[in-house]
């Protein structure tokens, strides 16, 4: 094998000669990091993840017509595989050369407030969630840094990733990343301040190898975001105790904001507003069982349509066509149906709550009133049996003049969070609508069912943001190397097809 500096050397000559930078990314899920790199001119090696609608999603959508699209679309256990092994599987003959960027995002449940208290609950342990292991599993990343010597280094997480408990993970991985010789840097970043139109906040921690002598930067935001009240406090939680020890050499870097006289933040309504109309569920057609992306329905771009949607419709390499295949929603409850219909926007849990128990006392009056006395208004067939208290944020409609909250990967299990705006349809929120709130492009297919789409949604990073990243990281490169990156992406559209199905289950 070639020495380090010869193998470092040959990426930046290959760079320098125009070659698109080639990324390879671990934890990979559907492939919303690698999209946004795709789109700032990076090629795709691979997306590795043990999940394995998500790595069929990213093979189809990445890897299509390779001749190893099996092992591509394989799932995969990062920390099971040296890189050597990995990357022979994958298809790729010299490992060690091959990787010019690693990037990735380690699954974050150990981290997320969430997730801890799911842990706490279960072991009835305070400090249950530090027995995870999934809050070590930067580690097998960091690994496959320090064999594969990538270029530059990109990794994703929840704000929560620095104050776990007290401890800042952030500052470990720099100083692991450091030892292998890069220049770090981490910040936390909106990405609703980068077009997307959801408040999803996440810690990005860059790196660049040393011998650039380039430090990581952020992009400056591009739009403008009123962010709701209570929103400080959230990241202030994040960044506890952090910037105390800056004046230490901590490696944190302040997020960079928009003015308020930049774009505005992108709504809900110019995301989502041009799709088709939902009312079956309505008309006695809602079917409970598998929701499965075979039921076409016919799209036409309106000529009203926001810059959002165009953008969406008409992304390089995955554009979108005429019709749409996973359109799809749940079927749920006419007690959910009716409170949907009235709640107001911005109405959470609680406020769904009363507005139930009104429409009990009203059923009930209006029996006792009718000729019908006899028959019983039970409260079950009203009033969601959740106690209020402890769920204030599973019910949300959403604002239709401003971004949703975050899609979280829990919409695999109910969508509650992202009630539609329009009460004539009195709904929740669509996988195409969840996809695009996460700024997914119309040509992007997703595996499975409707259950394992929505998952893969929650879980990825928003492509809009990715890419806003990823173009930093490119000027880096460009700046180090002095030469402009090409860009290489495939755009012909994808024909309209159906996903090789590897599962029936929801």
């Amino acid at each position: 094998m070639d020495s380090p500096v010869k193998i470092l050397d040959s990426k930046k000559d290959r760079l320098g000669n125009g070659e698109a930078p080639r990324v390879l990314d671990l934890f990979s899920g559907c492939g919303g990091l690698s999209l946004g790199f795709e789109k700032a001119g990076f090629r795709s090696l691979a997306g590795v993840d043990s999940d394995a609608h998500a790595a069929l999603s990213y093979a189809e959508n990445f890897h299509k017509t390779s001749s190893n699209f099996v092992a591509l679309s394989s799932p995969k256990e990062i920390g099971k595989y040296s890189s050597e092994e990995l990357l022979r599987w994958l298809g790729y003959e010299s490992p060690v050369e091959t990787v010019d960027v690693l990037v990735g995002g380690p699954p974050c449940p150990a981290f997320a407030r969430v997730g801890r208290a799911k842990l706490r609950a279960v072991q009835g342990m305070p400090l249950a969630y530090k027995n995870d292991l999934r809050a070590r599993l930067f580690e097998p990343f960091l690994d496959h840094v320090e064999v594969l010597q990538p270029l530059a280094v990109v990794m994703e997480n929840v704000p929560d990733l620095l104050n776990w408990g007290g401890y800042n993970v952030g500052e470990e991985i720099c100083q692991r990343l450091s030892s292998l010789g890069y220049a770090c840097a981490y910040s936390l970043l909106n990405s609703a301040s980068y077009g997307v139109p959801q408040l999803r906040e996440r810690c990005f921690l860059v790196g660049l190898h040393q011998s650039f002598g380039v430090r990581p930067t952020f992009p400056t935001a591009s739009h403008f975001v009123d962010f709701p009240v209570g929103y400080a406090g959230v990241r202030d939680v994040a960044l506890r105790g952090l910037r105390r020890k800056l004046a230490l050499g901590g490696h944190f870097v302040e997020t960079p904001l928009a003015c308020d006289s930049a774009t505005p933040a992108v709504t809900a309504k110019e995301a989502i507003g041009d799709l088709p109309v939902l009312v079956e569920h309505l008309q006695g057609n809602d079917k409970r069982g598998a929701r499965r992306f075979d039921k076409p329905i016919p799209y036409a771009l309106p000529k009203s349509a926001s810059s959002y949607v165009r953008s969406m419709r008409e992304w390089p390499g995955h554009e979108g066509g005429s019709i749409l295949l996973d359109h799809v929603t749940r079927s749920l409850s006419l007690r959910d149906y009716r409170l949907f219909a009235a709640m107001q926007p911005g109405d959470d849990y609680p406020a769904a709550v009363k507005l139930a128990e009104r429409l009990l006392e009203e059923a009930q009056a209006h029996a006792k009133g009718s000729s019908d006395t006899g028959r019983i208004i039970e409260r079950r067939a009203y009033v969601p049996p959740y106690d209020a208290s402890k769920f204030p944020n599973k019910w949300r409609k959403i604002e239709a003049d401003k971004p949703v909250r975050t899609v979280m990967a829990h919409i695999g299990r109910d969508t509650y969070s992202h009630i539609h705006y329009d009460s004539a349809q009195a709904r929740v929120i669509s996988v195409r609508e969840a996809a695009r709130l996460q700024s997914f492009p119309d040509g992007f297919r997703f595996a499975g069912t409707m259950n394992p789409a929505f998952r893969q949604i929650g879980n990825a990073v928003p492509p809009l943001l990715a890419f806003a990243v990823a173009e930093q990281v490119k000027a880096s490169l460009e700046l180090a190397i002095g030469v402009n990156v090409r860009v290489e992406i495939d755009r012909s559209p994808p024909a309209p097809q159906l996903l090789r199905a590897v599962s029936a289950n929801t």
